[in-house]
């Protein structure tokens, strides 16, 4: 596109939107990621994206070409991005509406109920399309993890943007100072507070490895069977249990058990579907209606670890056909 690139800019300048389209186009799902990490909210994350492009469409004539497209796109999103984060309009927390489970007493009740998952297949591409710059700290796919997204989401908003832009896409400290209108000392400064509130995690099993496969598959069969004893043997002693928008969560083995159990002891029974989400397994659940079909009801997202499962991650049905999952299958 290098070549194109006056053309296409002077095109798009001329009112031209099939060629703003093409010129943002190599850049839109990066950018989708880039949302999502900043938000938490698969949905959040495609309205900021919606709303930075019709942001960048109308300021191109002021585009002087000083950056790249692509870092004035992420200058752009990230700015949108901050906007959302200070909004009041964030979405709330659920009460449990679970019919015929009453869940144990909670280990604690999380802030980040907003969280949603991200399709892997909206990833595809897009993590080595886009390597990051020499001053990233972080590997991608570390990076787009629902523990890593999660910690984002408590951190104050700049610091949030500052991490991305420097320790995720290795941009440089003056690069990230402009992007922001501030100072390097003021990015350096807010690079050191998000560093040191973040708690780097024990490393995940690789995504599609034979051992990940093998654990995510023992889950799948130990959840659909019911079996407490055989999901007890695959859970980390501090694995972590979470249900957004529901704010309960429940740390450690037994907390999980006793919730897993009271899920169990209502009779239902699940059909667990494979996908991917954030790099890791995941499951869209089902369980049986009438006339013998399946009702979506939920997808879970496990987090697999040489030792164990070490976080469960359930999330409404409305998640479902992000991937490509319907809302009800026939029962076999």
């Amino acid at each position: 596109m290098t070549a194109d690139l006056p053309v296409l800019l002077a095109r798009a300048r001329s009112g031209d939107g099939a060629a703003f389209d093409e010129l943002v186009a190599p850049y839109r799902r990066e950018l989708l990621v880039h949302c999502y990490r900043m938000l938490g909210s698969f949905q959040d994350a495609e309205d900021a994206l919606q709303e930075s492009l019709l942001s960048a469409w109308q300021a191109l004539a002021g585009f002087e070409g000083r950056s790249s497209v692509r870092t004035w796109l992420y200058r752009i999103a990230t700015n949108r991005c901050l906007n959302a984060r200070r909004s009041t309009s964030r979405r709330r927390a659920k009460e449990w509406d679970v019919p015929g489970v009453e869940p144990p007493a909670p280990t604690r009740l999380g802030e980040v109920f907003w969280l949603e998952p991200f399709p892997d297949a909206l990833l595809e591409g897009v993590l080595d399309a886009a390597p990051p710059g020499p001053e990233a700290r972080y590997e991608q796919n570390e990076a787009i993890s629902l523990a890593f997204v999660t910690a984002l989401q408590v951190l104050p908003p700049r610091q949030v943007a500052v991490l991305l832009l420097r320790d995720v896409l290795g941009y440089h400290g003056a690069e990230v100072a402009e992007m922001l209108d501030t100072t390097a000392e003021s990015v350096a400064s807010a690079l050191k507070r998000a560093r040191g509130s973040l708690e780097r995690r024990r490393p995940v099993l690789a995504a599609g490895s034979t051992e990940e496969s093998s654990l995510a598959a023992r889950f799948a069969t130990a959840y659909e069977a019911a079996d407490i004893e055989a999901l007890v043997t695959l859970l980390t002693d501090d694995v972590f249990t979470s249900m957004p928008p529901m704010p309960f969560e429940y740390q450690g083995r037994e907390a999980t058990v006793a919730f897993i159990a009271s899920i169990f002891s209502s009779g239902r029974r699940h059909r667990l579907v494979p996908t991917r989400a954030n790099g890791q397994p995941a499951f869209g659940t089902y369980i049986r209606g009438a006339e013998d079909v399946l009702h979506g009801v939920g997808l879970f997202v496990i987090e697999a670890r040489a030792d164990g499962i070490s976080a469960m991650t359930r999330f409404e049905k409305g998640a479902l056909p992000w991937f490509g999952l319907p809302r009800s299958i026939p029962a076999e």
